[in-house]
């Protein structure tokens, strides 16, 4: 297969499996509109690609001494609770009035870029997947190919964020409100779920 896109590849790849961006993703889509979705994705990436950055020029080891992980934790805590708070309200009060008031697409993007660069596990996650990457690419690759490959992962994920933004958009067409209204729900409980997980990390981190 072309380097290039098996680099597609592995961007789809690191993009997909559930978490909180994908559980924002849905529930921004369902709520709103699939440019809102779509937004928290691009929000999302933008943060992947400054960690990108920050492995490349080696100082992406200072994200990860004990008191950054610790501040990190506690702010996703932050982020995503309380994000996870206001879409249950949100979803609840979308049912009850019609005419609910529409969110902002900035607000949309800023929250998905806020959960990501707030996620340490995230930061750790692209210190081991690019730091390999990297690793392996220099050895065989010039610096334009590594560059170039770089772009492919980010490709690869930017088709992730159309996917799920599609998906989430065509469960506000093809389901009916009620049912909408609790997997929104849902989303909004995994967020809660993710942000006392990293509460739980940073008392951790703390020592209790």
């Amino acid at each position: 297969m072309n380097p290039f896109f098996s680099y597609i590849l592995l961007g789809l790849s690191l993009s997909a499996p559930i978490g909180p961006i994908n559980a924002a993703q849905l529930n921004k889509g369902i709520q709103y509109s699939f440019l809102h979705a779509w937004l928290v994705g691009m929000g999302a990436m933008v943060a992947d690609g400054l960690f990108m950055v920050l492995i490349y020029f080696g100082i992406a080891q200072f994200l990860t001494t004990p008191f950054m992980k610790t501040f990190l934790f506690l702010f996703g805590f932050f982020v995503l609770t309380y994000t996870g708070i206001e879409s249950m309200i949100t979803s609840k009060k979308r049912m009850e009035v019609r005419s609910a008031p529409s969110e902002t697409l900035g607000k949309s993007f800023r929250t998905g870029f806020f959960m990501a660069v707030s996620n340490p596990l995230n930061i750790l996650f692209w210190l081991g997947i690019y730091g390999s990457v990297l690793a392996q690419a220099s050895s065989q690759y010039k610096p334009m190919q590594m560059i170039l490959y770089t772009g492919a992962i980010f490709v690869g994920i930017f088709l992730w964020d159309i996917i799920m933004a599609t998906i989430a958009s065509s469960f506000k067409k093809m389901l009916h409100s009620k049912l909408l209204q609790w997997v929104s729900m849902g989303a909004g409980l995994s967020l809660i779920g993710f942000g006392l997980y990293f509460g739980y990390k940073a008392l951790l981190l703390f020592g209790w």
